[in-house]
């Protein structure tokens, strides 16, 4: 079993509230977790407007399948046009 992490901080110009960064960072995991079925979280920055920290989880039976699902999702983050992502790292158990 292979467990694998990627996690990304983003900077998110367009939020001028807390609120606005909530709406763009709720859509964001849904849509990972509907797309991939990966588990999500904010995991940094909860009190900052225009910054996030996301971690995407993957358990899956080989190493290869688990690169394969966070580099898709790591595309789809990269393409959100609200955010832009300032870092990420990505590891494996």
């Amino acid at each position: 079993m292979i467990v694998g992490t990627a996690t990304w901080e983003l900077h998110l110009a367009g939020c001028r509230s807390l609120k606005d960064k909530r709406r763009v960072i709720k859509s964001l995991k849904d849509r990972l977790h509907r797309r991939f079925n990966v588990s999500v979280a904010e995991t940094d920055y909860q009190d900052t407007w225009q910054r996030a920290e996301l971690t995407c989880c993957v358990v899956a039976t080989d190493r290869r399948h688990a690169e394969s699902v966070l580099s898709s999702a790591d595309g789809l983050v990269a393409s959100d046009g609200l955010t832009r992502i300032v870092d990420s790292a990505t590891s494996f158990l």
